[in-house]
């Protein structure tokens, strides 16, 4: 034996962190020979033959005692060449292929000192599970960061699990672990093995991985997401092109596995949703689709914002190909795709990425930083220069895999404060004293300019609840650099207002109208998303007051004001039909309602329109975050509870006038300062018979009058419908 007795106790407990450097074909210190050796638990006779020498001989490894090691020796073999290993087994049979132990590492150390720079915008072109050639040879080269290991091995169904079989070696001071093993294709099962600094052994899911078993499994699969091929040039090439903030945006937003079910309650698969999301998205005139997480996750009723597999479509709908699939589908039809990404927290899934090499790696192990509180959760280490690498080529990665079109950033506010939803002493300041998250601020400002760079035209939209300057301000002016921030103001303010009894909405028309103060300090979308109609807060439909006559005219006028109202849109889908009921994950929406009675079918209709005026009304969004883009007409009616204001295209001259009577009385002859002349044709009108209303409004038009009004040069005599929304142009 030519090991020494620790080196062979190192092999034997699975305690070497260089296995490469015993294993393996290596040459004699004396450079008169080489000497083999392989670890091959339940080997009978292991062989190295020669694969391109074939004049070379066969070597002979020898069983060392009772172990499992084996080694030989060659004086006749000078150098060290490409070898099978040749394997007889205790229980019959025979094998034969390469030796991981002759490879060379497969990850550079230019790819090293990048990721702990945190700086590798390709992290998922090297890390995790990467189907490679080497020499000829197929097989999988795996890494993983685990710094603090004493050991890690890769195990799987090609190596029966078995943690002695493929030992990684350790690169340098990097933290990263790495094998190639010939022979694991797509379709392998595998997860990592880790020895922890103090013995304990414990098995880890690839935090790169790129697919996943169905759940409650959670073993990592093997597969490339790469695709070739993608026929989408044509919008990707309108995306870079365009003006995100000037052009019309309406999501529709969307929880795959609870849109619609397939017959016993089975959700739809990405290919099988593909087809009839398109044609219903096109039929309603969304311009984009956003999706409730769709990255792995373990634990269904989180939504999809507890992740498990960041790197990984969730296996529930289908694989990453049939994802992309869905995706193109998608631009095909015209229709931008966005998905929610969390960056801002992890569950506590042992065998995931809490304490995943036994420290603290991902996470604080203090838990005033690296626990949260809401959501039994724990908080990524902004500061760790690998955790930003992490997370930042994540967001790259869905952007270059699967060619989304936005990333919506779930609770942002809670990475901005320290102190998020924390009582007094529960948690750290700043290195100043202060409540901000100064690693979290860097980590957004980099996410943004990295994402904005290397994928212009993408949108990055942040779920910020609370008045942090600039968060849609570019870095270099001191802002986090989102494209578009949700105004949960105008949410909760205009959901408040209109759950109001209309007897008492005098009162109140400042919710309505305080958004306008501070709406051009940043891009704002307006939200009516899944959460307000989950956790006993009752369906959209529900919180209007009244009959259902009342209710649904409630609620259309709630809607024509988000889609009138300066800001992009995002409606939860159900939202578009009055659903009743609650979003539950586990249902679907409730399409049946749309054959019973005029109310749900209109309501469906109204949107659509709404979404088609939008789209061509220029004046809706050209000018959402321009100050000429908007102004009020009249906001002062307090006692009518009217409300009215200007749309305009600074471009065309175009003008928009927009007439909320938002009480259960009509109002015959209400004037209303115009500010043009002209004949001012009725666009929409929520009272609409097609709508489900009264059908009261002005189906002939307004003509302006040379009489000056609410500071506009003319104006004009207008029936106002009750509960109503009305919407003219100049004809």
């Amino acid at each position: 034996m030519l090991l020494t007795s620790a080196e062979l106790e190192a092999l034997v407990r699975g305690n070497c962190g260089t296995p490469h450097s015993l294993l393996g074909m290596h040459p004699l210190g004396d450079g008169t020979g080489v000497v083999g050796r392989a670890l091959v638990p339940g080997a009978v006779t292991v062989d190295m033959v020669p694969v391109h020498d074939r004049r070379a001989p066969v070597i002979a490894l020898g069983r060392i005692g009772d172990t499992d090691v084996f080694e030989g020796v060659s004086r006749e073999v000078r150098r060290v060449h490409a070898y099978d290993l040749r394997v007889t087994w205790a229980g019959g049979g025979e094998t034969r292929g390469r030796d991981p132990y002759s490879f060379w590492p497969t990850v550079g150390e230019t790819d090293l000192h990048g990721f702990n720079e945190g700086n590798h915008r390709r992290l998922y072109e090297v890390l995790g599970a990467q189907l490679r050639e080497l020499d000829g040879v197929h097989g999988t080269a795996f890494a993983v960061w685990a710094p603090n290991a004493r050991r890690v091995s890769v195990v799987g169904d090609f190596n029966g699990w078995d943690g002695r079989r493929h030992v990684m070696r350790a690169l340098g001071a990097s933290g990263v672990w790495e094998i190639f093993v010939p022979g694991v294709g797509a379709g392998a099962l595998y997860q990592f093995e880790l020895v922890e600094a103090g013995g304990a052994v414990r098995v880890k899911t690839d935090p790169m991985g790129f697919g996943f078993e169905v759940a409650p499994k959670h073993a990592a699969v093997v597969c490339d997401t790469r695709r070739g091929g993608w026929g989408d040039d044509a919008w990707m090439r309108r995306r870079r092109e365009g003006n995100l903030l000037r052009g019309p945006m309406s999501i529709y937003e969307v929880h795959l596995g609870s849109w619609r079910k397939k017959g016993r309650g089975e959700s739809l698969g990405y290919r099988e949703a593909a087809g009839p999301l398109v044609d219903y998205v096109r039929r309603m005139g969304f311009t984009h689709v956003e999706f409730l997480p769709l990255a792995e996750h373990a634990y269904y009723p989180s939504w999809g914002y507890q992740v498990t597999g960041f790197y990984a479509p969730t296996s529930r709908y289908g694989t990453a190909s049939d994802l992309q699939f869905l995706v193109e589908t998608l631009h095909d039809a015209g229709i931008g795709v966005l998905v929610d990404w969390v960056p801002a927290h992890f569950p506590r899934d042992d065998w995931a990425l809490a304490r995943f090499d036994g420290t603290a790696l991902y996470e604080h192990e203090d838990p005033r930083q690296g626990a949260h509180q809401d959501w039994g959760t724990l908080i990524f280490n902004f500061e760790r220069h690998e955790v930003r690498n992490f997370l930042v080529a994540n967001a790259l990665c869905w952007c270059d895999r699967f060619h989304v079109d936005g990333l919506r950033v779930d609770a942002v506010a809670s990475m901005l404060y320290l102190d998020y939803s924390r009582k007094e002493g529960e948690w750290v300041p700043n290195k100043h004293g202060g409540r901000e998250n100064l690693g979290a601020v860097e980590f957004l400002r980099h996410f943004n300019h990295v994402v904005h760079t290397e994928h212009p035209g993408v949108a990055t939209i942040a779920e910020e609840s609370t008045a942090w300057p600039m968060v849609s301000r570019p870095p270099w002016l001191g802002g986090l650099g989102f494209s578009l921030k949700w105004n949960m103001g105008w949410m909760h303010d205009t959901l408040g207002y209109f759950r109001r009894d209309p007897v008492h909405r005098k009162y109140h028309q400042n919710d309505l109208t305080f958004a306008m103060l501070y709406h051009h300090q940043e891009n704002f979308v307006l939200p009516l998303s899944h959460d307000e109609v989950v956790h006993g807060k009752g369906s959209l439909r529900r919180r209007m007051p009244g009959d259902d006559w009342q209710g649904f005219a409630n609620l259309r006028a709630l809607l024509a004001y988000q889609w009138l109202f300066p800001g992009k849109k995002l409606l939860f889908m159900g939202g578009e039909l009055g659903q009743g009921t609650e979003w539950d994950e586990n249902g679907e929406v409730a399409w049946h309602l749309l054959e019973q009675g005029p109310y749900h079918a209109g309501l469906q209709r109204l949107v659509a329109d709404l979404n088609a005026l939008y789209r061509r009304e220029t004046a809706l969004h050209r000018g959402d975050y321009r100050p000429d883009g908007f102004w009020w007409i009249d906001c002062a009616d307090h006692a009518n509870s009217v409300l009215t204001f200007a749309r305009h295209d600074a471009e065309t001259g175009r003008h928009v006038v927009v007439i909320m009577n938002l009480t259960p009385n009509p109002r015959h002859g209400y004037r209303v300062g115009l500010p043009m002349a002209g004949h001012w044709k009725e666009l929409l009108n929520t009272n609409a018979a097609v709508y489900g209303g009264s059908d009261m409004g002005n189906p002939l038009g307004v003509r302006s009058e040379e009489f000056p009004a609410q500071n506009q040069g003319q104006s004009g005599l207008f029936t106002l419908p009750p509960l109503s929304v009305s919407v003219f142009a100049p004809s």
